[in-house]
């Protein structure tokens, strides 16, 4: 029997039906819209909310955890028991982090462990799973806190967007720089950069953007996750290019849920990579 329960926050993405086969916990963070406040699902359940935000003038604002949600979280487990470890999406992104922590404190146990993943969506889930693949292999918790910390710092993201308008909703762009960009068809590169997510490059076009994004992944990568938002053909297409680039890398493709993907918008597309 698993004495370590793993604990990540919905921003990872996994699916239901895993987080049931492996007798974790997912925490979710919240969004609102239309009106409406909503705890994020999990992939599969996400067409409906960026239908709506595809058709809607308004725009979601997005909150972390409470400390009571982790809480809860940690003491089932304890009183089960088991140890745990927590990774949650980066603290330069999300005060998630920051819930997990003071959850843990105020219990006052020394059998938690919270990890800054310093990620997010698909890289946050790889984690997350070799995290439960530790357990399984019999490792302690503080060789499975040792082994994610210092894997963390070999993962990249790189990602594109269909349309200029939710970076201009969530502020990232002015008014002006959004159509500017839009007339000259500008499609900028975002990747994460010591915990955030930030603006690396600007070229014309999509294809040209997909072209620098794959220049960036390093040679020796492992794991390649095609994280997308309504552009499921899109990646199938870019999943056949990488193959052939990479033929040794394990390559999939991810759903990206609301948190994350309403800064983004329908038609974003783009890489987690693991090296």
């Amino acid at each position: 029997m698993n004495q370590i329960h793993i604990v990540t926050d919905s921003t990872a993405y996994i699916d239901k039906e895993f987080v049931r086969q492996h007798d974790m916990s997912v925490v979710p963070l919240y969004y609102s819209f239309e009106g409406k406040t909503e705890k994020e699902g999990f992939p599969g359940e996400f067409q409906d909310f960026f239908s709506r935000l595809a058709r809607s003038s308004d725009f979601p604002t997005t909150s972390q955890p409470s400390v009571g949600d982790f809480k809860e979280v940690f003491e089932s487990a304890l009183k089960k028991g088991k140890e745990v470890i927590a990774l949650t999406i980066s603290s330069k992104l999300s005060g998630t982090y920051n819930s997990a922590n003071t959850a843990a404190n105020l219990i006052g146990s020394d059998k938690i462990s919270i990890i800054d993943s310093q990620t997010t969506v698909a890289n946050l889930r790889v984690l997350t799973e070799m995290a439960i693949n530790l357990v399984k292999q019999g490792f302690s918790r503080s060789q499975i806190v040792e082994k994610i910390e210092e894997q963390k710092t070999r993962m990249g993201i790189r990602l594109t967007v269909g349309t200029l308008e939710y970076l201009k909703r969530g502020g990232r762009l002015t008014n002006a720089q959004a159509v500017i960009g839009s007339f000259l068809n500008v499609k900028p590169i975002i990747a994460l950069i010591d915990g955030k997510l930030e603006a690396i490059a600007k070229v014309r076009g999509k294809k040209k953007a997909m072209e620098k994004i794959i220049e960036d992944i390093p040679k020796k990568v492992s794991i390649i996750n095609i994280c997308q938002i309504f552009a499921l053909k899109e990646a199938h297409e870019l999943k056949s290019i990488l193959k052939e680039r990479y033929p040794h890398a394990i390559i999939n493709i991810q759903e990206i849920g609301p948190v994350i993907g309403s800064h983004l918008g329908p038609e974003a597309l783009g890489v987690c990579y693991v090296y």
